[in-house]
């Protein structure tokens, strides 16, 4: 198993962000789970709705990046800052692009095919396995 010192080395995640990603990747899941049990109100509800506590933990990591930005800035580091800035944006872009795809592809409104909809999970992929290797 690896360590949370190497996922957040990794990733380029802080500790908070990964626990915002685990906390709104269990609502999504309860929220599936009660969206393909037919008894539930929650079975009507549209895949957008479904996927708001997912969108909503982008924009709180986005939120958190800029925060992150400003105070590296204000104490004289500004390479790190835009290090930092540039892979959380690319990160945050990346998962959302996936998110937005698959559920515009369960509504039936996109015409892709899976390979190209996780594409940009593949791409991300390969990001984190190039950082991986520089960290080391």
């Amino acid at each position: 198993m690896f360590t949370i010192q190497e996922i957040v080395r990794w990733w380029g995640l802080t500790v908070f962000e990964i626990w915002i990603n685990l906390i709104s990747l269990l609502i999504f899941t309860i929220l599936l789970a009660l969206k393909f049990d037919h008894n539930s109100e929650v079975s009507h509800y549209s895949w957008w709705t479904i996927f708001c506590p997912l969108f909503a933990s982008d924009a709180l990591n986005a939120y958190f990046c800029i925060i992150v930005f400003i105070r590296m800035h204000l104490e004289n580091s500004l390479k790190a800052a835009l290090q930092r800035l540039a892979w959380s944006w690319n990160f945050i872009f990346m998962i959302c692009l996936f998110k937005f795809f698959l559920c515009k592809k369960l509504m039936g409104q996109l015409n892709l095919d899976y390979s190209e909809i996780f594409a940009p999970i593949y791409i991300l992929l390969q990001l984190i396995a190039v950082r991986a290797c520089q960290q080391t």
